[in-house]
């Protein structure tokens, strides 16, 4: 069975990955602009501002993801596209009956949330396509910065190629101990090497093969 060891830069409290879109202000100004327009119901106009300007706040509390948020500049793009798209073509009617507009932004907004989580987790999960160490570039959503992921991918073909991936693992967590002093914020490699480990530690690897490590994995 495949396994998948992911390690991230931690992000701080995100607030929507939407608002990192190079877009996002213009388009929600001019939504937040123009939502007086859009309904016969004066009742229906401050409920769909709220629902614009806590936009962001509100799809981080549905998010509701336990790994860090962080999106890849790629998908965060498939994210807005679709957003503004929905959007534009709910602003191009005339005036909605009662109850209608607010209704179609949230229905939007939850379709948004949920291409979201898919983009993020996806890409955590394609980490299994590979053997070792992987990584992607991604935009943390806490503060709209440059960021990274860093996987481990357990999809090795080979015994040898199993080898080669612990070992590029042992001296990834090497380096980036002698760099931060510290170890991953993902993984304490003193837990990756501790003597429940033993079967990845170098004197070991010259024998190991996929079957045996998946297993001290798994039991450990």
């Amino acid at each position: 069975m495949a396994l998948l060891l992911c390690l991230g830069l931690t992000a701080a409290l995100a607030r929507g990955c939407l608002h990192c879109h190079r877009n996002f202000s213009e388009k929600f100004s001019f939504y937040r602009h123009h939502v007086n327009l859009k309904s016969w119901w004066v009742g229906d106009i401050p409920v769909s501002g709220s629902l614009l300007t806590d936009w962001s706040q509100n799809t981080m509390k549905e998010l509701h993801l336990a790994i860090p948020v962080e999106i890849s500049q790629e998908k965060l793009d498939q994210v807005a596209s679709f957003v503004y798209q929905k959007m534009d073509q709910l602003y191009q009617g005339k005036m909605y009956f009662p109850g209608y507009f607010p209704n179609e932004l949230r229905a939007i907004f939850r379709e948004q949330v949920h291409l979201i989580q898919n983009a993020i987790i996806e890409s955590r999960i394609n980490c299994q396509r590979h053997c070792g160490i992987f990584q992607y570039e991604t935009i943390s959503c806490s503060n709209c910065t440059d960021s990274h992921v860093v996987c481990f991918g357990y999809n090795c073909e080979s015994s040898v190629q199993w080898v080669t991936a612990v070992q590029g693992l042992l001296l990834y967590i090497k380096e980036g101990e002698a760099e931060r002093g510290e170890g991953l914020r993902h993984l304490s490699p003193h837990s990756l090497l501790s003597p429940s480990f033993t079967c990845l530690e170098p004197p070991h690897l010259a024998n190991l093969t996929l079957e045996n490590a998946s297993e001290c994995l798994v039991q450990h």
